[in-house]
């Protein structure tokens, strides 16, 4: 996310309170304004399933080809030769790294389509679904891993060149949390040299500047960080916003106060 200096907040000495649109909050500096009393507020559950969606649909992009099949189509190819066959999807299994929100919302999505969900977090949470304590073998048991985590200094380049190792060569990593996890240099090595399969990818680490050589790979779909860009629930995160204002200076319980300062 966008990041809030401390020396911007220094030159705001009456500030009460910083309205995040978003769900993550990894810009602000949260232990600062713990320190100065400032409140934090985010917008959660608002967008958790248009973000889940997109999550599902660069699995299907990737694991199915849907993107390339598309340039074969509109390329005049299919009338030369028929098209490549694909990988079915029911019985795969996904890796979710961080089952939050947006995590369960995923997995759900996932078992309903015969998808395997085993997952991975700060311990095992009372859900029908794998837990494997390590993120290295959490990407060696998947066929698709899925970055669902909150960004920030404690999970910067958590996938690294030994987590894509790990998946190996018939895996698919998906990002729809934030490009900072990924070692976005491992990332497009591994996809050169065949390390890994493919990715699905909808953040990155300096946007909207993406890693060049990604542009020539056949094997990646990017987007432009969609995860929450509909109409309605861009609506509905606007309205959380403002909840969160209009309750603070009413003097009411804050709607969604991160849990750091709960």
């Amino acid at each position: 996310g966008t990041v809030t200096p401390t020396s911007l907040l220094d030159a705001l000495p009456k500030l009460e309170i910083i309205s995040v649109f978003g769900v993550g909050y990894d810009g602000v500096p949260v232990d600062y304004c713990r320190k100065r009393g400032i409140k934090v507020t985010h917008t959660p559950d608002v967008l958790t399933d248009d973000v889940a969606d997109v999550a599902v649909a660069l699995i299907m992009m990737t694991g199915r080809g849907f993107v390339r099949l598309n340039r074969f189509v509109q390329a005049g190819e299919w009338l030369k030769r028929g098209a490549e066959l694909t990988t079915k999807l029911g019985g795969r299994t996904v890796g979710i790294l961080g089952l939050g929100r947006i995590g369960k919302a995923i997995a759900k999505r996932l078992t309903a389509m015969g998808m395997t969900v085993a997952y991975t977090g700060r311990k095992p949470q009372d859900v029908p679904y794998r837990f494997i304590p390590d993120l290295k073998g959490l990407a060696a048991a998947s066929d698709f891993l899925v970055v669902a985590c909150p960004g920030g200094a404690e999970t910067k380049h958590l996938v690294d060149a030994d987590v894509l190792a790990a998946l190996g060569r018939k895996g698919t990593i998906v990002n729809i949390a934030r490009g900072s996890i990924i070692d976005e240099a491992a990332l497009v090595k591994a996809l050169a040299d065949g390390t890994i399969k493919a990715a699905g990818l909808d953040v990155f680490a300096d946007e909207p500047n993406i890693p060049q050589p990604l542009f020539a790979m056949d094997n990646v779909v990017l987007l432009p960080h969609v995860g929450s860009a509909t109409h309605e629930t861009r609506k509905a995160m606007g309205d959380l916003c403002r909840a969160n204002l209009d309750a603070w200076f009413g003097g009411k319980p804050l709607p969604a106060l991160i849990p750091e300062l709960s």
